[in-house]
Parts: structure tokens; C-alpha cells; sequence
């Protein structure tokens, strides 16, 4: 049970961490107007998965993603009575995070990093769907077991989101994330398009899961 609650805990304050820093770079960008750049918000996130990996891997797996999460189980390597666990501690440590970024930006005119497409919602669900699947695939590549862990496992897998979110996230967001994305999405009460940031990224994880038996395994 202390094991367990630790993991939960451990995927909280990682998941808080992430949506803290990638959308707070998102909203500083817009009330700088553009001093980050679309680069630099990449970079955020990319470095924000990577430092949470390195402190948290050992702990819960870092997988600070319910898409992750589900992925990781359709590749048999994570328990299924964990799989609603996971996700509320996720959804809870992103929630806090979005709190927190509109309590300390509540003068401002800011969207708080809420996920929209700027074109088709097909574009963005196609885009959202081959980003995860990517992502999942590097993933389960570095992973031991459904842990996120070991020496390169940070690197890779935030070069991964840091790529996709330079060239992605004009486009789509880039999110690849259904907490990531829900969090601002609650926050700000603007749920418009919202389904294509919990359905293409999980329909991504679980083709990754399913390519990679078929690939490596």
C-alpha cells in the first residue's frame, strides 16, 4: 500500500511538473509577446519530461501520461488495476498545476496552454495520433518494463517530445497528453475540439504498443 501510494504521489507531482512548466512557458510567451518563441515552449517540455524521468523513473515509471499509461498496458508491461489510479493521480497533479499558473497569471489575458487546432480537427487528430505513436514507440524502446528509467531513457524520450512539440505544436499543440491537455481545458472552461487531445493520443499509445510487439518484441 505505501508502495503504491508513493508511485501515485510520484506521478502527481511529475505530471504537476510537466504541465506546470510547459504551459506556464506557453503563457509567459503570450503575455511577453513571443520572448520564449515556439522553440523554446518545445524545449520546456521536452527538458521538463526529461528532468522528471530522471527523479521519478525509479519511483512510478514517469509516466506523468494517461495515453503512456494505457500504452504501456496494451504492451503487457503495467498492471490493469493500476491503469484509474494512474490517471487521476495525473489528472489531479495537472489540475493543481493549471491552479496554480491562472492564481499567479490572474491579470493577465492568457489561454494557460489550452490545446486547440489551428487548422482541421482531422489535421490536428491525424498530427496528435502520429506524434504519440512515435512517442510511445520510443518509449517502450528505452522503458524497463513500464518504467521510464536509465541512462539515455530521459534523453530520448525528451528529445522526442522536444522535436515534436517545435514542429507540431504551431499546428496542433502537440500535446500528446490527454492531462496536459484537460487541465487548462477545465481551468478555463473551453472544451472545444477537446476530444481529439484524449482520443488520438490514446489511440496512438495503443498502435505504438501493438507496432512495437510486432516490430521488437
Amino acid at each position: 500500500m505505501i508502495a503504491r501510494r508513493k508511485k501515485l504521489l510520484a506521478e502527481a507531482l511529475g505530471t504537476f511538473c510537466l504541465v506546470f512548466a510547459g504551459t506556464g512557458a506557453i503563457t509567459v510567451n503570450e503575455i511577453t509577446h513571443g520572448r520564449i518563441t515556439e522553440v523554446g515552449i518545445g524545449l520546456v517540455f521536452g527538458l521538463a519530461v526529461l528532468a522528471m524521468v530522471y527523479a521519478l523513473g525509479q519511483v512510478s515509471g514517469a509516466h506523468l501520461n494517461p495515453a503512456v499509461t494505457v500504452g504501456f498496458y496494451s504492451a503487457g508491461r503495467h498492471p490493469a488495476n493500476e491503469i484509474v489510479p494512474y490517471l487521476l493521480a495525473q489528472l489531479s497533479g495537472a489540475l493543481v498545476a493549471s491552479l496554480c499558473l491562472r492564481l499567479i497569471f490572474s491579470g493577465s489575458a492568457t489561454s494557460l496552454g489550452l490545446t486547440r487546432p489551428a487548422g482541421s480537427s482531422l489535421q490536428s487528430f491525424t498530427l496528435e495520433f502520429l506524434l504519440t505513436f512515435l512517442l510511445m514507440f520510443v518509449i517502450l524502446s528505452v522503458a524497463t518494463g513500464d518504467r521510464a528509467e536509465g541512462i539515455m531513457a530521459g534523453v530520448a524520450i525528451g528529445a522526442t517530445i522536444a522535436f515534436e512539440a517545435i514542429f507540431a505544436g504551431p499546428v496542433c499543440g502537440a500535446s500528446m497528453n490527454p492531462a496536459r491537455s484537460f487541465a487548462p481545458a477545465l481551468v478555463t472552461w473551453n472544451f472545444a475540439s477537446h476530444w481529439i487531445y484524449w482520443l488520438a493520443p490514446i489511440l496512438g499509445s495503443v498502435a505504438a504498443a501493438f507496432g512495437f510487439k510486432s516490430i521488437r518484441a
